[in-house]
């Protein structure tokens, strides 16, 4: 059945003293079929809100045909607390289709899914024809076969009629552009600098070699002139730098992460087994997963898959040396301090510190400016993001601090617990490039294929039916 459009007008956003968007014009028509991406904070959420209007927007008004029925599954499901994420979801989305809606929404639909519900979910995807609204920075949904994609960026959304694969096409192709205009600007930069410099060394010979008042006022003509000139093309110059400015920030040409581990790396040798389990098992009253006979050298990179709820979590854990789990057979295991845990809800970091506090405690021989170099290198760059508190953070600013907190001091052994989840692409990209540089050895649990394969990993093992084996993606 066919409805009105929804139609958005002169829609903007701010919240916490924050513009997310401004002035943002759309039309939803029968069947259209949106994703919505962003960076982590950016308002997609938000928007998928006013949408429905379960809140208002702070200026612009969203008008909605009176026979609109609404589906919608938000990010975060808090019914059904006995389940799983994953379980939790399918529940949520089996409600939401039960109203038959005219308009389906979903807002990150993937965070918590294992890889048999993601394609699952995928599938419904492909297949389903009617209006549809999906909040994703997973790579498999931003390929399926949208018509639009508006990204939120620079406190505007973008509209790009066409796929992911049009999308990344053109990007490229502007970001290229912006990059050619930044180097032809700073060749005509250092171009004038070199001709200001040229001019007053000339000034300067011809004031040596002249003497009487009849030089002396040619002098001061030929120095108006050259300084006129001068003038002229730094202000020319100046204009086409905001320009270009201008266009590298639509095209959002972010900034990159640049680590540098603080890791002994003599000290790890690839022959060298860092965990060795032997006939093991790990559970609560009863082991989840049994036989597990595993050896981990050094620099090594394993991942570990499996459906929601068999048991990769627990075997993280043992790995902690957390006490609520328990182990039988022979686990040899580094030191608690030679290991450190990152997950998708940064369970290190301390909420009660500031950004500066969390990297002073990691590495306490450091002063404050090798501290605000560390910090630099991870995009935390003004007064203001520095002294921060962690609890005011978002997910990305999150993320980049639990890699510069690893960066800081860096354990032999890194776990890693599905931390894709709820992270931005850009923020993803920070990961990917930050991890693959890391020296020592990585155990991943991830149901993201496509993060698996870009991490460079040596083996991948599959919890099923309470063991754990070898398995291929």
């Amino acid at each position: 059945m066919s409805h009105k459009p929804i139609i958005i007008t002169n829609l903007s956003v701010c919240h916490d003293s924050k513009s997310c968007f401004e002035d943002f014009n759309a039309q939803i028509q029968t069947g259209k079929q949106i994703v919505i991406m962003g960076s982590n904070g950016a308002g997609k959420s938000t928007l998928l809100k006013i949408i429905q209007r379960l809140i208002l927007p702070s200026d612009g008004r969203v008008v909605i045909p009176k026979e609109i029925t609404f589906g919608y599954v938000p990010q975060t499901v808090t019914d059904y607390p006995q389940l799983s994420g994953g379980q939790r979801f399918n529940k949520a989305l089996s409600q939401a289709l039960s109203l038959n809606p005219d308009v389906l929404l979903l807002d990150e639909p993937t965070n918590h899914l294992d890889l048999n519900n993601k394609r699952a979910l995928t599938r419904m995807l492909q297949k389903y024809e009617k209006t549809l609204l999906v909040v994703s920075h997973d790579p498999e949904i931003l390929t399926l076969n949208f018509d639009e994609i508006w990204h939120i960026e620079h406190n505007q959304i973008h509209i790009f009629h066409g796929n992911y694969a049009q999308y990344l096409q053109e990007h490229a192709i502007k970001q290229q552009a912006a990059a050619n205009q930044r180097e032809q600007l700073q060749k005509e930069r250092q171009l004038l600098r070199k001709a200001a410099q040229k001019e007053n060394e000339r000034a300067a010979r011809s004031k040596s070699a002249n003497r009487n008042e009849n030089d002396r006022v040619l002098l001061g003509a030929m120095k108006e002139q050259g300084a006129r000139t001068i003038g002229k093309n730094a202000k020319k110059l100046s204009k086409n730098q905001s320009a270009i400015q201008q266009k590298i920030a639509n095209n959002f040409m972010h900034k990159v992460i640049v680590p540098n581990f603080n890791l002994d790396t003599k000290r790890l040798s690839p022959d060298k087994a860092l965990i060795s389990i032997i006939d093991g098992s790990c559970g609560y009253k009863s082991p989840i997963i049994s036989d597990i006979n595993l050896q981990v050298n050094a620099t090594s990179r394993i991942a570990i898959i499996g459906d929601n709820g068999v048991g990769k979590s627990t075997i993280i854990k043992a790995l902690l040396h957390d006490p609520i789990v328990q182990i039988t057979g022979q686990w040899f295991m580094p030191p608690k301090n030679q290991v450190g845990y990152l997950d998708q809800h940064y369970s290190n970091l301390n909420p009660e510190l500031t950004v500066f506090e969390t990297i002073q405690k990691a590495a306490p021989a450091w002063n404050d400016m090798e501290i605000r170099k560390h910090l630099n290198d991870f995009l935390f760059i003004t007064q203001v993001a520095v002294y921060n508190v962690i609890a005011n953070l978002s997910g990305g600013e999150k993320a980049r601090l639990s890699l510069a907190q690893i960066a800081a001091h860096s354990p032999y052994l890194l776990l890693l617990d599905e931390i894709t989840n709820n992270i931005d692409l850009e923020t993803r990209e920070h990961l990917i490039k930050v991890l693959i540089q890391y020296p020592g050895t990585i155990i991943l649990v991830s149901h993201d294929p496509e993060f698996v394969s870009e991490l460079e990993i040596d083996s991948i093992y599959e919890i099923k039916n309470g063991e754990l084996t070898n398995a291929k993606l």
